[in-house]
């Protein structure tokens, strides 16, 4: 029986393996920039850089199809063209950077629906949309491996300016000459990740497995190293409970595999030992005799 239930799938299916190996790279990579998007209180700005990406990622499909390079290459641009110009029409306007974000996402998902919508079916809007990650080839297997690669070593040499930044950003920007590369750093592995990430869960639900796990693994650590340890392991832990899921009940893998991690948030928000809700309600004081 529990072979059936959780062996036998990855075991027996090529599709599921691939599936399974794309989800690790991709909680790998993402679930670090997840934590310091949180650390930073700019997780929203990471749902409006996931939607920032599809017009790129549309225009390459209407050059190309379904084309792995093509649609990674224009959600790169995209999503960097969106990132700097959100941040110069903050500087130079009065305009917050949260609420020029928030323009150019709403521009860029209604002109990324229109672009699919001229030359593709329901189906292909459906697949740029939520992603296809039962259906991931060699090709979008390798460049997820690349892009938590990648993340992974730069985190690593970028970690303590990471960290400064999130705490004191005009404090590094005094000491160091980092500030401005580990910035930009930061949002290019931001942009990377979401581009890489799309082709598996799509751009409405790659934020997802990104945000979730960071925002669960704060209620179990109070370090920035233990909370991307366990955010990791929530991410990855999900992705299989998720696939799981939806190969049992013919369900689709995407969303369920977001809901599994949605899961995990709501338990660690109960039970968790670092300000879960559990935590909070005061014991009851003992009646002495």
């Amino acid at each position: 029986m529990i072979w059936e239930t959780l062996v036998e799938p990855f075991a027996a299916y090529g599709f599921m393996r691939r599936a399974l190996v794309g989800c690790i790279a991709v909680s790998l990579g993402a679930t670090p920039i997840g934590v310091f998007l949180l650390l930073r209180r700019m997780s929203l700005t990471g749902d409006a850089m996931a939607h920032a990406i599809l017009p790129g990622a549309a225009v390459g499909y209407l050059i190309a199809g379904l084309s792995l390079t093509a649609m990674t290459v224009g959600g790169l641009i995209a999503g960097m063209a969106v990132a700097l110009f959100s941040g110069f029409v903050s500087r130079v306007t009065p305009l917050r950077e949260d609420a020029s974000l928030a323009a150019f996402y709403l521009i860029s998902l209604a002109a990324g629906v229109l672009i699919v919508s001229i030359r593709g079916s329901n189906v292909d809007l459906m697949h740029v949309l939520f992603g296809t990650v039962l259906a991931l080839d060699d090709a979008a297997l390798i460049l997820l491996c690349v892009v938590a690669s990648i993340t992974v070593i730069a985190v690593a040499l970028l970690f303590r300016p990471l960290v400064l930044e999130c705490a004191d950003p005009q404090f590094l920007r005094t000491v160091s000459g980092l500030s401005a590369v580990t910035h930009f750093t930061f949002l290019a592995l931001a942009v990377l990740n979401l581009v890489g990430g799309f082709h598996a869960f799509g751009t409405l639900m790659i934020v997802g497995i990104m945000i979730l796990p960071a925002a669960a693994a704060r209620f179990w650590s109070v370090s920035v190293g233990g909370m991307i340890v366990v955010a990791a392991h929530i991410a990855v832990s999900a992705s299989v409970a998720g696939l799981l899921f939806s190969y049992h009940h013919s369900l689709p893998s995407g969303p369920a595999i977001i809901l599994a991690a949605g899961v995990a948030y709501a338990l660690s928000l109960v039970i968790g030992p670092v300000g879960g809700l559990a935590r909070q309600i005061p014991s009851r004081p003992r009646t002495q005799l």
